[in-house]
């Protein structure tokens, strides 16, 4: 419940942000308009355009973030890539934008800048404000790990660089040096190297490229530190929108069905709890099939008679049987390098005999209710 209430909380997180970026567009792109009618510069009637394309995008990242987050019977597993495909569209936007910034250039005449005091002003205001809100949305986007939020951060965040060279050239040209075109061209460069980064990360998504690999190494570290798997078999993961979807094979050491379940829970729970944005964790599991039993037995320090005292016993020895036989096929002496430290030796001792794959622990006092006990409880691991 509380995992679901967040989530719920950055959803809305999300659209608020998406609504205070389609005001937030729309106030720069009156200010850049009326600059650019005041002046007549061609960079700065080409900002104002680009600013207008970010005000439909902002749009469409809401329109995205609203329908994301529904499930329908048609769509069980949730609509996450609308989130995707939406930085797509906004990613064709910023190509789109630069191609009309491209024909500005071609076709306007270059006129000599008209108050150039305002437009300095105006793009100081524009330029603040551009700056702030793309810091704020990318804050958002990574606190709840928005795709879409991340791919409008990114693109707002040229309007700070493209607003600056505007700025520049507006100054220069109470100097006599006239840039406007050029400005414009640079802006263009800004908004292709964008525009082709985020269509590529959600070209990516949508054609469900595998998760990141730190992801995928917490979750096998999640899985291989639970006792009682004994082999993870294959791992995958995908992307959908911010979220993740993981499926596992993994080799059990128990038949019992009810306990196979029981495992499979909590590896899904405890990833789900220590990695974010995890929608779905797929547990395929079996039983691990042995054709060999193996007993060990804690041994005095003459190797004569079992030891009264497990975590104490400088050795334990592992005997083998092949699975339907009574004799023994193999016997091995393991050393205990936890014999002599002062806390802790039994349950450290469990844990060494839990990685030889051992079946039954042959003791002399039997210790329930201690660590070593609940430790062989979890591997599966008779007491006998």
């Amino acid at each position: 419940m509380i995992l679901q209430l967040k989530e719920v909380n950055g959803m809305e997180e999300g659209e608020r942000t998406a609504l205070l970026a389609i005001a937030m567009n729309l106030v720069i792109f009156g200010i850049k308009y009326v600059s650019a009618s005041a002046t007549g510069s061609i960079a700065l009637k080409a900002e104002a355009f680009h600013t207008l394309a970010d005000f439909v995008a902002s749009l469409t990242v809401f329109t995205g973030l609203k329908i994301a987050k529904r499930k329908t019977k048609s769509f069980p597993y949730g609509l996450y890539k609308i989130e995707n495909l939406m930085s797509v569209i906004i990613s064709l936007v910023i190509l789109y934008t630069g191609y009309e910034i491209i024909l500005d250039v071609i076709n306007t005449d270059l006129t000599e800048l008209r108050n150039s005091g305002f437009a300095i002003f105006s793009l100081l205001i524009a330029t603040f404000l551009t700056f702030w809100f793309s810091n704020y949305e990318r804050k958002i986007g990574h606190k709840i790990n928005s795709p879409i939020l991340l791919a409008d951060s990114s693109h707002i965040r040229i309007d700070v660089l493209s607003n600056l060279i505007v700025l520049l050239v507006v100054v220069a040209s109470l100097f006599g040096f006239h840039f406007d075109k050029i400005a414009a061209l640079i802006v263009v460069i800004f908004i292709v190297k964008t525009g082709i980064q985020i269509l590529m990360d959600g070209i990516r998504v949508l054609l469900d490229a595998s998760v990141d690999y730190e992801t995928l190494s917490k979750v096998e570290k999640i899985i291989l530190d639970t006792p009682q798997i004994i082999k993870l078999k294959t791992l995958t993961g995908r992307n959908s929108g911010r979220y993740k979807f993981i499926e596992a094979d993994i080799v059990l050491k128990t038949h019992n069905l009810d306990r196979a379940h029981f495992i499979a829970e909590r590896v899904e729970r405890i990833t789900k709890e220590e990695i974010k944005n995890i929608d779905q964790v797929q547990i395929h599991y079996e039983p691990l099939q042995k054709e060999e039993i193996i007993y060990v037995l804690p041994l005095t320090e003459d190797k004569t008679s079992i030891s009264p005292h497990f975590g104490e016993a400088p050795c334990f020895m592992l005997v083998t049987f092949k699975s339907g036989t009574e004799t023994a096929s193999k016997t091995e002496i393991l050393t205990n390098p936890y014999a002599n430290i002062q806390k802790g030796k039994g349950i450290l001792a469990a844990e060494l005999i839990v990685k030889n794959m051992v079946d039954f622990v042959l003791v002399k006092n039997g210790f329930e209710s201690k660590g070593p006990h609940y430790v062989f409880s979890d591997a599966n691991i008779e007491l006998v």
